[in-house]
């Protein structure tokens, strides 16, 4: 199941910088993972200094 990103990002795109696949970009309040694109490896999950990823 691809990794989701909560309405408690703060947008400071260190998950994007770290996405191995490009799957993770900027939504309308906060940072989105394309679920399609995502290949579950968890790297962003451990870039985000506020925990707002995690499995969906």
């Amino acid at each position: 199941m691809a990794y989701v990103i909560s309405v408690s990002c703060i947008s400071c795109g260190s998950c994007a910088e770290s996405c191995p696949v490009s799957a993770i970009s900027q939504g309308d309040s906060h940072y989105v993972i394309d679920a399609g694109a995502c290949l579950d490896c968890g790297s962003c999950a451990g870039t985000c200094p506020v925990g707002a990823i995690s499995e969906g």
